[in-house]
C-alpha cells in the first residue's frame, strides 16, 4: 500500500453501498438511487459543503451505469478545454459500444464564467453529455438561468454524527494502513467537532493522527490528542480549503460584533488565500441586511456598490473596495429586525397554510369578481390625512397579529413612533 496516498482517496467508495450519507438522495426512495436502477441519468447539479461526497457520487454513477466519465475543472479549464471535452463526448456517445451518454462531471461549477456555461448548453440540451455539476455555492446566483432550467439541483448536507461513526468504524476496519495498527479510540467529541460534518475532513484528521504517531507505538485517539496535533499543524486538516468556512463565520461574526480590527484580518486571510472576491462581497450584502438592516439602510446601499465596483475593478484593486465595506460595516449601528420579522412570517405561514386573501385587498378586474365582493371596502390610503388609513391588510386569522419589532437603534426608534402615532391617531 502506498502511504503517500490519502486515506480520503484509500477509502473512496466504488458504490452506492459503501456511499455514506445523503440518505434523502441515495437511500431506497432516493431520487439519485431511482435514476441509476432505470439506468437513465439525467443532467443534475450537486451542491452542498466540502467533504460531503459530490465527486464521490458523480464517480459512483459513471462506474455504474457504465458511462465514460470526463471531469473539468472551473478552476483550470476555459470554453477551450470545455469545447475539446464536449468533442470528445460527442465521439464517445456516437460509438456502437457506448451503453450510456457521457457523463461530464464539472467541480467547482461556480467558478466557470458565464461564457464558459454558455458553451455546455448546447451540449447538454442535445443529450450529448450528462452534466453532473459540482458546487459549494447556491446554484441560484452561481450558475446561469438556462443551465438551471436544464438540470436539477440536488442537495447535499453534513454528515450526520451517525455517519461520522460510520465512517471512523470503517477507516479502522478497512483501511490496510490503519487496520494493521493498535489503535484505540477513547473519546471521539474532538474528532467528530473539528470535523464539522466533513467526511474528507474526518479521514485527514486520522491520517495526521496516524502519520504523527509513531509506528511501535498504540495510536489512542483523546478529544486532548486530537486538538493538540492539530495545533501543531493546522493545515493538515485543510488540505482542501475546508476552512473557508471557519474563517467566513469569523469574518461574519466579527463585523456583527463591531470590531473592525478583527474584520479586516479575517478580510486579509481570505484575499491572502485566494477567496473568491464575489463570495466576499455577496456575504457583505447579506450581512448589510440581516445584521445592520433598519438601522442603517445605507449599509445595504453600500455593500450593493462593492458587489457592482468589484465587477468594474477587478483584482487587486478589488480587496481596497472590500476592506472600505467591511469597514463601514462594522462601524455600522446593528439591527436584526427585518430579518426576524420574516422568520417569524414564515413560521407564521408554516402553520397557518395558504390563509385566504381578505376580499377587500382582491383586485376586481371583471364584473363577476365586483359582484362575489372583491376589492368591495378598500379605503386608498392616499385618499387620507397623512396619507394613512385603518384597514385590515392580514388574513382574518393574523389579523392584529405583529411580525416586525424595531430593535434599540435612533432609526428604527423613529419608525416605531411614527407607526404608534398614525396607529393611534
Amino acid at each position: 500500500m502506498n502511504n503517500n496516498i490519502p486515506l480520503a482517496e484509500r477509502l473512496r467508495p466504488t458504490s452506492l453501498d459503501d456511499y455514506i450519507g445523503q440518505r434523502h438522495l441515495v437511500g431506497e426512495n432516493g431520487i439519485i438511487r431511482k435514476m441509476i436502477d432505470s439506468g437513465r441519468i439525467n443532467s443534475f447539479i450537486l451542491w452542498g459543503p466540502p467533504g460531503v461526497g459530490k465527486t464521490t457520487l458523480a464517480k459512483i454513477i459513471a462506474q455504474t451505469t457504465e458511462a465514460s466519465f470526463f471531469t473539468l475543472s472551473a478552476v483550470t479549464s476555459g470554453v477551450k478545454e470545455v469545447r475539446e471535452v464536449i468533442e470528445r463526448c460527442k465521439a464517445e456517445s456516437r460509438s456502437m459500444f457506448a451503453k450510456a451518454r457521457p457523463i461530464l462531471f464539472i467541480d467547482e461549477i461556480h467558478r466557470f464564467s458565464k461564457s464558459q456555461q454558455d458553451s455546455l448548453l448546447g451540449a447538454v440540451e442535445q443529450g450529448i453529455v450528462t452534466l453532473i455539476g459540482a458546487t459549494t455555492e447556491n446554484p441560484s446566483f452561481e450558475v446561469i438561468r438556462p443551465l438551471l432550467s436544464r438540470s436539477q439541483v440536488y442537495t447535499l448536507k453534513s454528515l450526520e454524527t451517525e455517519d461520522l461513526e460510520t465512517l471512523l468504524k470503517r477507516a479502522l476496519e478497512k483501511d490496510p494502513i490503519l487496520s494493521a495498527r493498535d489503535v484505540e479510540v477513547k473519546e471521539k467529541s474532538a474528532l467528530f467537532r473539528f470535523s464539522g460534518g466533513d467526511a474528507r475532513k474526518l479521514l485527514n484528521i486520522l491520517d495526521l493522527l496516524e502519520q504523527s504517531t509513531p509506528a511501535n507505538e498504540p495510536l489512542v485517539i483523546t478529544d486532548e490528542t486530537v486538538t493538540e496535533r492539530l495545533q501543531e499543524n493546522p493545515a493538515a486538516y485543510d488540505r482542501n480549503g475546508e476552512m473557508h468556512y471557519d474563517i467566513i463565520s469569523a469574518f461574519i461574526k466579527s463585523v456583527r460584533g463591531s470590531d473592525p480590527d478583527a474584520a479586516v484580518y479575517w478580510l486579509a486571510r481570505m484575499v491572502a488565500g485566494g477567496e473568491d472576491p464575489e463570495f466576499i462581497a455577496r456575504r457583505l450584502v447579506i450581512l448589510a441586511s440581516e445584521d445592520i438592516g433598519l438601522a442603517n439602510p445605507n449599509a445595504l446601499l453600500m455593500a450593493n456598490a462593492t458587489f457592482d465596483a468589484l465587477h468594474k475593478i477587478g483584482w487587486p484593486e478589488g480587496r481596497i473596495i472590500l476592506a472600505e465595506c467591511t469597514v463601514y460595516l462594522a462601524n455600522s449601528p446593528k439591527s436584526n429586525s427585518a430579518y426576524m420579522s420574516i422568520a417569524a412570517a414564515m413560521d407564521a405561514v408554516e402553520k397557518t397554510g395558504n390563509l385566504p386573501v381578505p376580499l377587500h385587498l382582491r383586485n376586481a378586474p371583471t364584473k363577476l369578481m365586483k359582484d362575489l365582493g372583491y376589492h368591495e371596502g378598500y379605503k386608498y390610503a392616499h385618499d387620507y390625512r397623512g396619507n394613512f388609513v385603518k384597514q385590515q391588510y392580514l388574513p382574518d386569522q393574523l389579523a392584529g397579529a405583529r411580525f416586525w419589532n424595531p430593535c434599540d437603534n435612533p432609526q428604527e426608534a423613529k419608525m416605531w413612533e411614527r407607526l404608534e402615532k398614525l396607529r393611534n391617531g
